[in-house]
C-alpha cells in the first residue's frame, strides 16, 4: 500500500476537475451517512482520502474519526476540520490503538484494492476488535475479478455526463492514460475480490457479511458489503 499512499500524499491527476473532485467526495458522504443508524453514533472512516463533505458525515452523528495514512492529506485534514469539534483526525497507527468496542459504524471505501492481502487482514482485525458488538462495517468499492477498467472508464463518464464535466472528463482520461497513476496501477496492480471472497475474508475474523444493494460512490460495477459481527447477526 505504501506506493499508492505516496500517489495520494502527491499532486496527483486523478479528478479531472475540481467539480468531478467535490462532486466525488459529496457522493460518498451522502451515501456513508445513509449508514447511520443514530445522531449519537461514533463514525469511523477508515482511509478516508480527503474526505471534503466529511462536515455532512459529522453532521449525522455524534463523532467522526477520519483516519488517514498519508501524512500530507492528514495535514490538511486537521486544517479543514479545525472548527468542527465533531471531527477529529488520527493516522492508522492511532486506529489500532483505539479502544475495544468503542465505534459503531466503520466505513472502508475505495480502499482495499490498494491493500495486499496480509494488510487488509490486519486492517479487518483492527476493526473488529473496535466495532461495538452491535456495530456495523461497511465495506465499499471493491472490484470485481471480471470487470475490467472499460467499466471504471464507463462510470466516470455517466457520472461526468450527470454532474457536467463531460469535456473535462474526456480530456482528463487522455492525461490519466499518460500519468503516474496508469503505469502505478499497471506495475503494482489493484486487488480484485469476488463476492464470495470477500464473505469468505470477512468470516475469518468474525463477521457476517451481505452484498448491499448499492455500491457507495458512482461506479455500479463495484461492490459494497455491510458487515456486523457475527454473534450480533445472528
Amino acid at each position: 500500500m505504501d506506493e499508492w499512499i505516496d500517489y495520494y500524499d502527491s499532486t496527483h491527476t486523478i479528478y479531472v476537475s475540481k467539480l468531478h473532485r467535490d462532486r466525488h467526495f459529496a457522493v460518498i458522504a451522502r451515501d456513508i451517512a445513509g449508514y447511520i443508524a443514530s445522531p449519537d453514533a461514533v463514525v469511523l472512516d477508515y482511509a478516508c482520502g480527503e474526505a471534503l463533505s466529511a462536515g455532512r458525515v459529522a453532521d449525522a452523528c455524534g463523532l467522526l474519526y477520519l483516519a488517514e495514512p498519508a501524512p500530507g492529506v492528514r495535514g490538511r485534514l486537521i486544517a479543514r476540520f479545525a472548527p468542527n469539534t465533531k471531527i477529529r483526525v488520527r493516522s492508522l497507527e492511532d486506529v489500532k490503538k483505539m479502544a475495544e468496542n468503542s465505534v459503531d459504524l466503520v466505513v472502508m471505501n475505495s480502499v482495499a484494492q490498494y491493500m495486499t492481502p496480509d494488510e487488509l487482514d490486519a486492517a479487518f482485525a483492527t476493526i473488529k476488535r473496535i466495532l461495538k458488538p452491535s456495530g456495523r462495517f461497511v465495506l465499499g468499492d471493491i472490484l470485481r475479478p471480471e470487470v475490467g477498467m472499460f467499466k471504471d472508464v464507463l462510470a466516470l463518464l455517466r457520472f461526468a455526463a450527470k454532474n457536467g464535466f463531460f469535456k473535462d472528463a474526456l480530456v482528463g482520461l487522455v492525461s490519466t492514460a499518460l500519468s503516474d497513476y496508469r503505469e502505478l496501477r499497471t506495475r503494482v496492480g489493484l486487488q480484485r475480490y469476488s463476492e464470495q471472497e470477500i464473505a469468505d475474508k470477512l468470516a475469518r475474523f468474525g463477521f457476517s457479511a451481505s452484498r448491499a444493494p448499492h455500491n457507495i460512490g458512482h461506479n455500479p460495477w463495484r461492490m459494497t458489503f455491510v458487515a456486523r459481527p457475527a454473534l450480533a447477526a445472528t
